[in-house]
């Protein structure tokens, strides 16, 4: 057997001795043999074809553990599954931080908005029952500045999710600074945390998602824990802008499966992420521009969970105003069979006419109490 001094193998293979060392410490790549009296380490040919997959996952980034993983597997058609898995998830988190790189170089950057058109939201909440459940564990709040949904979980869920968006609440009452809305968020989560904590007793077994979305006047700061969603319709597409945080999510996005095969799976209800009497989770924060028009939306999974997108785009498109469309998205979630409690929040992004500026009641439907069991906007509810 032809041996390769370990200089030889890191020059055909792209490696340095140092991370080959480095890789046989870890059992990664062991050389096929090490001189008993020297210590050096010698490598076959054939070793070549693993050390240069080392190579190539090194520069995509993929962790070590990650790679030992993928060069245990043996089979190429699996490793190249592995691969697919872990990019998938890679492009989901730049794309995440992609959006905050934007938002920090347009602040820093400090260039004028050539947009002057004043904005204002238009808002309906609403929280059903459904049919099945024996009470309704969601919460969902609409005000001028904040809108939110909580879905809550365990014995104790109702008071958490109600819990989290009280925690939150105080982002409503203030006006919010383009430039700091990402930090207040992050510290308002904070908060919820602590309050569903106490409210939970310190039970991991309790806790709520959350999804909100915090108003500037020209930019919406969206936080996001679990499985309630955000979407806005714009221009006629209605697209999610929350990421479900939980495991068949996480399958879809590894290449594992497909979102039909998701709606099946017997694991779709359980959660990667929530705010829970346990340790803390780390929310996703994200900013989106707003334009006149837009109509954003804030459910819980009893509606997304029953209600296809084709249906809900639908009836986003056709309802007059957001009350119209909260009544028709929980009634269309009644008639699936209403499985689960069903929250609904539909705000538009309307420009500010001259008579309904700041004092002429620009903030409309604005109801502070948090929306449990009942709706924010006069509209009938389910008992």
């Amino acid at each position: 057997m032809d041996l390769l001094t370990i200089g030889a193998f890191a020059k055909a293979c792209r490696l340095s001795p140092k991370a080959l060392r480095l890789y046989d410490e870890l059992e990664l790549l062991r050389p096929a043999r090490v001189d008993p009296d020297t210590g050096y380490r010698y490598y076959t040919a054939g070793q070549l074809e693993q050390a240069r997959l080392v190579a190539w996952l090194r520069r995509l980034g993929m962790p070590l553990a990650r790679i030992r993983e993928v060069c245990a597997l043996g089979d190429p058609a699996a490793a190249a599954r592995e691969i697919r898995a872990y990019w998938a998830r890679v492009e989901a988190e730049t794309a995440v931080r992609r959006d905050l790189a934007a938002f920090l170089v347009d602040q820093l950057s400090a260039t004028p908005r050539k947009d002057t058109t004043m904005l204002e939201l238009r808002y309906c909440a609403r929280s059903d029952r459904g049919l099945v459940r024996p009470e309704n564990q969601d919460t969902a709040y609409a005000g001028g500045r904040l809108l939110a949904v909580a879905d809550g979980f365990g014995p104790a869920g109702a008071p958490a999710s109600r819990a989290a968006v009280r925690a939150l609440r105080g982002l409503d009452s203030e006006e919010v600074p383009a430039g700091n809305v990402l930090a207040l968020l992050e510290e308002a989560v904070r908060g919820a945390h602590d309050a569903v904590r106490e409210a939970a007793d310190g039970s991991d077994e309790v806790g709520t998602t959350l999804t909100a979305l915090l108003w500037t006047g020209s930019r919406t700061a969206l936080v996001h824990i679990g499985d309630t969603r955000g979407y806005v319709l714009r221009e006629g597409a209605l697209r999610v802008i929350s990421h479900d945080h939980t495991v068949v999510q996480s399958m879809i996005d590894e290449g594992r499966l497909t979102p039909e095969e998701a709606l099946s799976h017997p694991q779709r209800a359980l959660l990667l992420k929530a705010l829970t009497g346990g340790a803390p989770a780390t929310p996703d924060l994200r900013l989106h521009d707003a334009r006149p028009g837009d109509r954003y939306l804030l459910c819980s999974d009893g509606l997304s969970r029953v209600v296809g997108h084709g249906r809900i785009h639908d009836l986003l498109a056709r309802a007059p105003g957001p009350d119209d469309a909260v009544r028709a998205l929980v009634a269309e979630a009644n008639a699936a069979g209403g499985p689960d409690n069903v929250s609904c929040v539909v705000a538009d992004v309307r420009e500010v006419v001259e008579a309904a500026r700041p004092g002429a009641g620009s903030r409309a439907h604005d109801h502070s109490p948090p929306v449990q069991g009942a709706s924010a906007c006069p509209l009938s509810f389910r008992p």
